[in-house]
């Protein structure tokens, strides 16, 4: 396929926001590719040319593309800025140049040769690789059509604004096969397995539906993790999932390590698939030294510990190891103690499938713990089996006055599930004052110019909301103005710099009585702790419309959930946008506080 045809496709994608459209305009797209071309397509949507959990990334700031459009249209600088700042929008003013100044250079170049110019741009490195990408990008734009332009300088920029998920992503390679939806729940597990939309596209195209029930853990490839549902007493857990083991709860980083001996090979994983390996020298140390097998992937909790003391540090402390720089330093500040609790795969053999308590087992011959030895960085969780609700109780109250954050019950016959929320774990969490018993994980859509004192920061509101599944919609919960510190307000300014768009994502649902100044493409998740779920007919998370009785326009028929006294609780760079809270979650919350 040319890259003009496949601009034309993003151009069609970019124009609907109706979700089953967008469907069925990718799946259209991905029969007409081959598999080599639908692989490198799929990472080209997302504004890559590698998955989501490989370190590569372009590496061009907004002033650098601008000055490979200058370079490669021979423009004044002061004349393209003007005429980027009426439009507002790269991609769209690059475009207008274009279809002024056509190039004698311009070639059709087919979707094969654009990704292998991108990917060189993406892996050049060392002294002089800013003007090489520069030049790779100008040359791309002087052969490239006026609307392929408008998409070669958002794919760098990582902002293409084709307003869909990873999750329609899967819909369409279904719709591909059968028309419609049914195997959605098919190709998500193996999805969640091998975390790479291109690999999966590419084996659907070559093999099918049936290809993908062969697909098994990879060392050195993240598996999508596990999470827990939430319960808020005893009682309820034993009535959910009987006789279970519970394990104490740590506050600090949830890590993937994965460790093949042969090749002397680890590789760390954040819960949002991140590879931060370089940040942990001491934990790849350990694993080498600690870790008794061919080949492993197991999770654990990293917690920060202070030897002088043999105590754990809050998590305010621990998340100071997450850094690019100063990481030797602040590792001997801060050393890092692991306490396993999972196994998903050893020596040629996946665990996934087998039930808890041989997953365990199994771990207990490769983790051994002895009393008191704190020279070792590698443990084993703590355990116990439990029927009653006294036994669960009494080892809440220690773990709690050990400072930790609760206990999470595990399913003794449970399997794991990569990337699913279900009653194989469940989290048992310490309980508050306030009616919500857990805090909600919200996206931030967008924010207010700030006034008064606000104003030097330049914010000073920001919406927040949660995700409906069913409708593939960021729907909202609460406008945030109070509750932040001066450097909380300016740490969020920074961050959605990165992440500012012209207008609202289509994925967003936003009343119109509370729309923002400024728009930000789905990123920056917070963790928001609030005294009550309440009703409200501005928000949009649950709330459903009925026509008016004049027929003219819609009016509320059921409120929306809603925040009361929202305050956050800290930034949670360590989740990805799949791990926001759930409408589901929230309705969840929402009735067991009426209780």
């Amino acid at each position: 396929m040319k890259f003009f045809h496949l601009a034309q496709y993003f151009e069609k994608i970019e124009s609907t926001s109706l979700r089953l459209k967008i469907t069925t305009i990718l799946a259209d797209l991905f029969d007409k590719l081959t598999p080599a071309e639908l692989k490198k397509t799929i990472y080209l949507l997302q504004g890559r040319v590698v998955p989501l959990y490989e370190k590569i990334e372009f590496g061009m700031a907004e002033k650098m593309i601008i000055k490979s459009v200058i370079l490669a249209l021979n423009l004044e600088k002061d004349y393209f800025l003007s005429r980027y700042k009426k439009i507002g929008d790269l991609g769209q003013t690059v475009e207008e140049f274009k279809k002024e100044i056509r190039s004698f250079e311009e070639k059709e170049l087919s979707v094969l040769e654009v990704y292998e110019s991108l990917y060189k741009l993406a892996i050049v490195s060392g002294d002089g690789s800013q003007e090489t990408k520069i030049k790779i990008l100008a040359n791309l734009i002087r052969q490239l059509d006026p609307l392929s332009c408008r998409y070669i300088v958002r794919i760098p920029a990582g902002i293409m604004r084709l307003g869909f998920s990873d999750m329609t992503i899967l819909d369409a390679f279904s719709w591909l096969i059968k028309k419609d939806k049914s195997l959605r729940g098919i190709i998500e597990k193996a999805y969640h397995v091998r975390p790479d939309l291109g690999y999966i596209g590419e084996v659907i195209k070559e093999k099918g539906v049936e290809g993908l029930t062969k697909i098994s853990p990879q060392v050195l490839t993240p598996i999508l993790m596990m999470r827990a549902e939430r319960l808020s007493s005893s009682q309820e857990i034993l009535e959910k999932i009987g006789c279970c083991a519970i394990e104490e709860k740590f506050d600090g980083f949830r890590l993937q390590i994965h460790y093949q001996k042969k090749d002397s090979k680890v590789k760390l994983f954040s819960r949002n698939l991140e590879e931060v390996t370089f940040m942990y020298p001491d934990i790849v140390e350990a694993v080498k030294k600690e870790i008794g097998a061919e080949e492993i992937i197991f999770e654990g909790e990293a917690v920060g510990f202070e030897p002088q003391s043999n105590s754990f540090l809050p998590f305010q402390e621990t998340v100071q190891r997450k850094r690019k720089y100063g990481i030797e330093e602040k590792a001997k500040e801060i050393p890092l103690k692991v306490f396993a609790f999972e196994l998903l795969y050893f020596n040629g053999k996946s665990y996934l499938n087998k039930p808890f308590f041989k997953r365990r087992e199994r771990l207990e011959e490769i983790v051994i713990n002895k009393e008191k030895d704190f020279e070792k960085t590698i443990f084993l969780a703590n355990q116990k089996i439990v029927e009653k609700e006294k036994e669960i109780n009494l080892f809440f109250d220690e773990a709690i006055t050990k400072g930790l954050e609760g206990i999470v019950a595990k399913k003794l016959d449970g399997v794991y599930q990569p990337g699913a929320r279900g009653w194989n774990w469940v989290k048992f969490k310490r309980s508050y004052s306030s009616k919500i018993e857990d805090t909600i994980d919200c996206l931030v859509m967008g924010y207010d110019l700030g006034k008064g004192k606000r104003a030097s920061f330049g914010i000073g509101a920001f919406l927040v909301g949660v995700y409906d599944e069913k409708e593939d919609k960021f729907v909202t919960v609460a406008k945030i103005g109070t509750g932040l510190s001066d450097e909380e307000w300016k740490n969020l300014k920074v961050q959605s710099l990165k992440f500012k768009v012209q207008k609202k994502p289509n994925q967003y649902e936003v009343d119109k009585t509370i729309e923002c100044d400024v728009w930000l493409a789905p990123s920056i998740i917070v963790e928001i702790r609030a005294d009550e779920i309440t009703r409200s007919p501005v928000h949009t998370a649950g709330r459903r419309l009925k026509p008016s009785k004049s027929g003219s326009a819609l009016e509320v028929d059921v409120p929306g959930f809603a925040l009361r006294f929202p305050r956050l609780e800290r930034f949670r760079e360590d989740k990805k946008i799949d791990e926001v809270t759930t409408l589901k979650e929230l309705e969840n919350l929402f009735n067991r506080q009426k209780k």
